[in-house]
């Protein structure tokens, strides 16, 4: 049977422009962008570890808002199940303890950056909202 993992990511959104990450060179997928998040682990709700990723990666607080994208996504040796959460942002600032960079940017531009197949498929659904 194989592996499935729940993935959370945050829109944060300010002025128009969405909060994006770089991972970093170490981490699977090194180097793509993506929305801020990561693994839900067991016995925990998607805000909760979505409040927990954002505190671990890039010392931010948000208050986590409702479901606006699901998409699942099979990789060669798993499959995620990944769900991304309008949220805001109330504490900062921004940094990058386990995130090798961040952007601010418009929907017209999330083309010119590369992004993990799952978050593909998320910016294809955000883009038709």
């Amino acid at each position: 049977m194989r592996r499935k993992i729940r993935v959370v990511g945050a829109m944060i959104e300010q002025d128009g422009r969405y909060l994006i990450t770089q991972r970093p060179p170490t981490a699977s997928l090194p180097l793509l962008w993506e929305f801020p998040g990561g693994r839900v682990e067991a016995g925990e709700t998607d805000p909760a570890a979505l409040a927990r990723e954002l505190a671990e990666e890039m010392g931010i607080g948000v208050e986590v808002g409702g479901r606006v994208i699901h998409v699942e996504h099979a990789y060669e040796a798993y499959d995620i199940d990944f769900c991304v959460y309008r949220c805001r942002l109330v504490r900062g600032p921004i940094q990058h303890i386990r995130v090798h960079d961040h952007r601010w940017v418009r929907p017209d531009e999330l083309d010119q950056y590369e992004f993990p197949p799952a978050d593909e498929k998320s910016i294809a659904k955000l883009l038709g909202l």
